[in-house]
């Protein structure tokens, strides 16, 4: 990310934090949507990420062509364009991450978005078939939209409906995983916290994962949520994610390691 971007990217955040209550699920449908109409013309994307063109103009367009939507959108918007980004591609991102920003926000506190998000995860990784569908680049947008919506309609909340209709209708280049990772790393800044993805060959009892936490929690410095995965190739021992961090202490890993050490 470059250094641009990360400061249109806070600018960005910083409207939304003041946006406080005035926040709602709403809002970040309502920023997704506007990033499929944005990501599907390009002399729109032009337009709306040239650092030349006058922020004056770039707010009286927004305010014509996403009239319907509410103010905050169109105020959070408005900082995004008026921001300068390293690339357009980074514009794009910046609207998708605050529209997730936005429904983790607006979310009640009874609602795990980052849980729905990796357990969908889990279900499309395990389906080969399931996996194709809603990454295929065959399959247009709505299509894949609306097998989420088989998917998930009544299942999952709102909000996490709305996340994965969009990462499916505009995945840029990325996996469905990548794509629900990234997401899920969102939710939880959002919330304060890092997302720890632990790989192990056997389930996990309930206070091995309560240590893990802890121990997680005190190295990096913030609270955690635990994702488990049970992968029987590992053979044994605990490979940990949290965000480009890998902690490997798998014993499929140190045999590895050993059959090179041997044969050099």
């Amino acid at each position: 990310m470059g250094s641009m971007t990360r400061e249109a990217t806070a600018a960005a955040r910083g409207v939304l934090a003041d946006l406080g209550g005035a926040v709602d699920l709403a809002t970040g449908e309502q920023l997704l949507d506007a990033g499929r109409v944005i990501g599907s013309n390009s002399k729109l994307l032009g337009f709306l990420a040239d650092p030349a063109e006058d922020a004056a103009n770039k707010k009286a367009f927004i305010d014509r062509l996403f009239a319907g939507f509410g103010e905050p959108t169109r105020a959070l918007l408005t900082v995004i364009a008026g921001s300068r980004w390293s690339s357009h591609t980074d514009l794009l991102a910046g609207v998708e991450e605050i529209g997730i920003r936005a429904i983790a926000r607006s979310s009640s506190k009874d609602v795990s978005i980052e849980g729905e998000l990796f357990a969908f995860g889990e279900i499309v990784a395990s389906d080969a078939s399931l996996e194709l569908a809603v990454g295929t680049k065959l399959s247009d947008g709505p299509a894949k939209a609306a097998l989420v919506e088989k998917l998930l309609g009544g299942k999952a909340s709102a909000g996490t409906v709305a996340i994965v209709s969009q990462l499916v209708q505009q995945p840029r280049g990325r996996r469905i995983g990548e794509l629900l990772r990234n997401a899920s790393a969102i939710v939880a800044d959002e919330a304060g916290e890092l997302v720890a993805v632990v790989t192990s060959a056997a389930p996990i009892g309930a206070e091995q994962v309560a240590r893990l936490e802890r121990g997680l929690a005190k190295q990096f410095g913030r609270s955690l949520t635990v994702n488990i995965v049970i992968d029987p190739s590992i053979l044994g021992g605990l490979r940990v994610r949290v965000g480009d961090e890998v902690i490997d202490g798998s014993v499929s890993t140190r045999l590895a390691d050993l059959r090179l050490q041997l044969a050099g």
